[in-house]
Parts: structure tokens; sequence; C-alpha cells
């Protein structure tokens, strides 16, 4: 991984991240073409204004994928208590999948939470992402089943933790 280097967005880098994020959720199936989900996946800029984001970008600077990180309370925060941070988005270039890019930035998530001395880390995931429940799984994640939700009445979204 010494090739991809994850840093905070810079602002020619918010359009392709957008972008990376709607190609991910959209080749697994997982946007819901009734909410409008899309809209807010692109919208880096206004995440970056109310959360922290990360990407990956090789080399040439591309953006091969990227993740919000959250604060109990703010914006975007879904299930997140005070003592957790929560993360949300994160995505994966279809074209730069099996390369660690997500387990690089949920490892740059944990780093975060130790940096600024929270006890755990928390996210929701749609039931049906299970590639990245078997990530989360594999670097210690467990289930947190009183947390799991429904944002609308067709869609599940199943909550994990870990002790940072």
């Amino acid at each position: 991984m010494s090739d991809v280097e994850i840093r905070p967005p810079r602002p020619e880098d918010y359009a392709a991240a957008g972008e990376v994020t709607v190609q991910a959720y959209e080749v697994d199936g997982h946007l819901a073409d009734d909410v409008g989900y899309d809209a807010e996946l692109r919208e880096v800029a206004r995440r970056v204004e109310l959360a922290e984001v990360l990407v990956a970008v090789d080399e040439a600077g591309d953006v091969l994928g990227t993740v919000t990180v959250v604060q109990p309370g703010s914006p975007y925060a879904e299930i997140s208590r005070p003592g957790e941070l929560e993360f949300r988005m994160l995505a994966v270039a279809p074209s730069a999948r099996g390369r660690g890019i997500g387990e690089a930035l949920t490892r740059a998530v944990l780093d975060r939470a130790r940096a600024l001395g929270v006890r755990k880390v928390v996210l929701s995931s749609l039931a049906g992402m299970r590639s990245a429940h078997r990530l989360y799984e594999r670097l210690g994640f467990a289930r947190l089943p009183e947390r799991d939700w429904r944002p609308y009445p067709h869609i599940s979204l199943i909550a994990y933790q870990i002790d940072v």
C-alpha cells in the first residue's frame, strides 16, 4: 500500500470522491432508487464542512476510496453516542478493489479515534453489504444488534462496534 496515501480531500478531489462513492454503491446494488441517497453520496464538500472526510489516493492523485468520520451529535451521526466515533460511506472504486484500500481507510478511522481519545468506533451498514461485513469482522468489529435500525421501511441497517 506504499503507493496509496490516506489524507483529507482537497477541493479538487471532491467530485471524484463523490463519484467513487456512488459507483461503489451502484456496482454492488446498494442504492435504493427512491430515496435519493446518490445525491448525498456525491456531496463531499458538504461532508467536509460537517464531518471529517478521508480519501485514499494513488501516486497520480486519483481518488481510489473514501470514508466519512462522524462525531456523535453532529449532522451526519446516525448511531454514535458520547465517547464513540462513527464512520459512514466507506467506499472503494470498483477498479481499485482487492488492494486493501477499504481496510486502510477503516484502520485510518481507528487511528483517528485513538488520536481523539475515543473508546469505541461504531458504524451502520446495509444488511446486504457482505464483503464490508467480512472486513469489519476480520478487523475485530462485533455486531451491535441493539442499534440496528431502518432509515426507511424497506432499508435495514445493521450496526457494528469495536473497542479502540
